[in-house]
């Protein structure tokens, strides 16, 4: 017997089992998971977006505003986004207090998004900034108290079952490829996919195709969809990360797939699952539909 097993045993301390740790693990993920989610600055907070007209583009609380924002957050005019040929350039009413990285600003050319870090200014409680999406330009706008995040009742999810944690083989493409992945504005962006993972499940071989968001991405991203969706998860599919390959192996841990942006705002602009990754089977883990399964789960 070892030393270590005669201390607990003296101890009277039974050590974790597998299972226990890995039921903890999720939980934290779980815990943190719904923590971004409500934060101020979440996707909860995602209380509008307003695409831009090539040319001036007032914002402000008062009526003829081309981007209205909430009477008790911003004066009736706030400014002017003006869009030109790509860029944005934002022109601060006088008296208005509005900042950006803690700075005041009168007039700046705002960064986009895409390729990022974006701009964002601050107004009053209200967070502005720019986004790219298929060669339209707009302005995404989060409030700390919209409907969405005073309203959210937590989040719900399938009992986590380790057998839907799954060691998939990963085959990489002979040559450079990418995926034409389709978003709910109906454009589609190719993105590049290094490979495919393949893997058994309900008795069947499967396989999921994913993408890498952005040079030096140190995940891979699969989005998929299976049969539970439109019943027990968010009807166009769910997200999911992994690893990058190892050993010509990817891990699949179902218990960590989430429902998209899509699911909590009005104002997302998603990528939808390619017809290739929608499978014909229930993966019965993750993150449930939060409008079919409000309030908080049970302890797993």
């Amino acid at each position: 017997m070892s030393r270590w097993i005669v201390a607990v045993a003296l101890l009277g301390v039974a050590a974790p089992s597998p299972d226990a740790t890995y039921r903890a693990e999720i939980e934290t993920w779980r815990q943190q998971r719904e923590a971004r989610l409500k934060a101020e600055d979440g996707w909860l907070s995602v209380a509008g977006l307003f695409w831009l007209d090539e040319g001036p583009n007032r914002f402000g609380s008062g009526p003829g505003n081309a981007i209205a924002l909430p009477a008790a957050a911003a004066p009736a005019v706030a400014g002017t986004f003006e869009l030109r040929q790509g860029k944005v350039t934002v022109r601060v009413e006088p008296g208005v207090a509005v900042t950006s990285a803690g700075k005041p600003v009168g007039t700046m050319e705002l960064r986009s998004d895409d390729p990022g870090p974006p701009d964002v200014l601050k107004l009053g409680r209200l967070s502005l900034q720019v986004i790219a999406r298929g060669g339209r330009i707009g302005i995404r706008m989060k409030d700390p108290e919209s409907h969405a995040r005073r309203s959210f009742a937590g989040l719900r999810w399938f009992p986590v079952r380790e057998d839907l944690r799954l060691r998939a083989r990963f085959v990489p493409w002979p040559a450079a490829r990418s995926i034409p992945i389709a978003n709910v504005l109906g454009q589609v962006n190719p993105l590049p996919s290094p490979g495919y993972a393949e893997f058994t499940l309900a008795g069947r071989t499967l396989r999921l195709e994913p993408v890498v968001e952005e040079s030096g991405a140190s995940e891979l991203f699969f989005i998929f969809r299976d049969e539970t969706a439109g019943k027990e998860t968010y009807p166009a599919g769910r997200f999911l990360y992994s690893a990058m390959p190892r050993d010509g192996e990817v891990v699949l841990d179902f218990n960590k797939a989430y429902s998209p942006p899509c699911a909590f705002t009005d104002y997302a602009t998603c990528p939808l699952p390619p017809p290739q990754n929608r499978l014909p089977v229930r993966v019965e883990a993750g993150e449930k539909d939060p409008h079919r399964h409000p309030g908080p789960s049970p302890a797993p």
